[in-house]
């Protein structure tokens, strides 16, 4: 994921400045982050077993000698994994657009095993990025509701009746280790939320009304493979994906601690007034 122009990281995570004035918008991914995710729980347990595993020797001495600062790297494990993971992400989004509108971009090794992949999806769907292409990291808005999002790729293929076009709105999703049909249950709402707002901002900070998308997709990225994935984002994933982003402004907003209730007479307990 990149840094969107008017995108802002506060506390609360990431939200969106209305360049027209409005109140802030919620991010797309920010609402989704009040959904609760299970897998995540065993994920990071495994790695830090892995961690321990790559080099038990070490790590059993370090236990007795130095027990603060090993637990500490322990928990920190999946941390960073995240970290390094959303930071290629980044550079991998950064190189699929200078890749679409064909710009430099310094080479970077890590990254080009996936825009090799990118490319053959290109060229696979015999992609014309003059004429498919309606837009690139684009940021759409929804007033009304209050969220904002950036979409990755707006792409016209010849999926309908007759081969007739169709607008895709498509999001890149990297992995180094993930199998490439991986779809996360959130996923769908996340292209919902997009698919719906109906209006996106343009280069001068202006809006005009978004247009029509027909489907939506996943396209997987793996330094050795990739899948074109359809997922729904019809009107019950936008439903859903609304009631995730109304529990994340309920959380972001609700009072970090709550006054405890004490019997009359206790010590501490606030005196009542006489009528």
């Amino acid at each position: 994921m990149t840094d969107p122009k008017w995108a802002v990281a506060t506390e609360r995570g990431r939200y969106y400045t209305d360049p027209a004035g409005g109140p802030d918008l919620i991010s797309v991914t920010n609402a989704l982050s009040s959904i609760a995710k299970p897998a995540l729980v065993p994920w990071a347990a495994g790695m830090t077993a892995d961690a321990v595993i790559a080099d038990p020797i070490v790590t059993a001495r370090r236990a007795r000698t130095e027990p603060t600062a090993l637990r500490k790297e322990l928990v920190a494990v999946s941390r960073l994994y995240t970290e390094r993971a959303q930071d290629l992400g980044t550079r991998v989004h950064l190189r699929a657009v200078a890749l679409v509108l064909n710009t430099p971009h310094p080479y970077d090794p890590e990254v080009e095993a996936y825009a090799v992949q990118l490319a053959a999806w290109f060229r696979l769907w015999r992609v014309d990025f003059e004429r498919d292409v309606e837009a690139v990291e684009t940021t759409v808005m929804h007033r009304r509701y209050g969220y904002a999002g950036t979409g990755d790729l707006w792409l016209w293929l010849p999926t309908g009746r007759f081969r007739r076009r169709q607008l895709w709105l498509i999001d890149y999703k990297t992995s180094a280790k993930k199998p490439a049909d991986t779809v996360y249950d959130e996923q769908p709402l996340q292209l919902a939320g997009l698919r719906h707002a109906p209006e996106w901002l343009l280069p001068d900070d202006t809006s005009e009304a978004a247009p029509r998308v027909h489907r939506t997709a996943l396209l997987n990225l793996r330094p050795r493979s990739h899948r074109f994935i359809e997922v729904p984002s019809g009107r019950a994933q936008f439903r859903a994906f609304l009631g995730a982003m109304r529990t994340a402004r309920y959380l972001h907003s609700a009072p970090g601690s709550y006054p405890t209730v004490l019997p009359p007479w206790a010590p501490g307990a606030p005196e009542r007034k006489a009528a």
